[in-house]
Parts: C-alpha cells; structure tokens; sequence
C-alpha cells in the first residue's frame, strides 16, 4: 500500500476545517474517533449511529477529512488506521474539537427562564 499523506497543520484554514464538519456524517466521524482513538478503514465506526453508509461513501469523508487536517491516516502492512489529529488541531485551532464534543442535552427546565409571578 502506499503512504498517506496528510496536509501540514500549518496550512490549514478553518474555512476547510469547518466545511469538512459540516456534513453530520464527518462531525459523527470526528466524534468516534475522539472517543474511541485509533481505528481501522472497513470497521463499523457508525455503529449505534444513525447513519449507514458504504465502503466507498466511507472512503470519501474520511478523504475529506484527511485533506482538512482533521485525521491522519498510517498504513500498517495490509491495515489502514485512522487516527484524529488532536494535538496538531488543537495546537492550530485552540478550543474547537473539545467543542465538538457531544454533551448531554440541559434540562428544559435549567433553559426555560424564571417566572416572575
């Protein structure tokens, strides 16, 4: 397999970061990986989700993902592992994929102004 080459953090723009979370697949993507770490290409990464997806369609996020400095994608022998680049995001975006962090929903109770009666 060849190598996978990722673009250098530094060339980075939020424009194309942000474009690539946009589509709810790559933010459920994004979200996997920051909780589960490392994972091979071809493993049931949605799983529990809502979404199904092919190999192909699978493919094409994670490549768009790659080419917005998100992922880093490392061949081992026939294995393609992909990995969130955290520390390299975080260093070029400070806060943001600590955003994406799904969080339990409020109470509508804590939301839902006080009553002046």
């Amino acid at each position: 397999m060849t190598e996978v080459i990722e673009p250098s953090i530094e060339t980075v723009t939020i424009d194309v970061v942000l474009s690539a979370l946009a589509d709810p697949v790559r933010l459920t993507l994004v979200r996997a990986l920051d909780a589960a770490g490392d994972w091979t290409c071809g493993s049931d990464v949605l799983k529990g989700s809502r979404f199904t997806i092919g190999k192909s369609t699978l493919s094409h996020h994670i490549k768009v993902l790659r080419d917005a400095g998100l992922i880093r994608t490392r061949v081992d022998g026939i294995r393609r592992l992909v990995t969130l680049r955290y520390d390299d995001v975080e260093q070029r975006f400070p806060g943001l994929l600590s955003m994406l962090r799904e969080r339990a929903p409020a109470r509508a109770a804590e939301e839902a102004p006080a009553s002046t009666a």
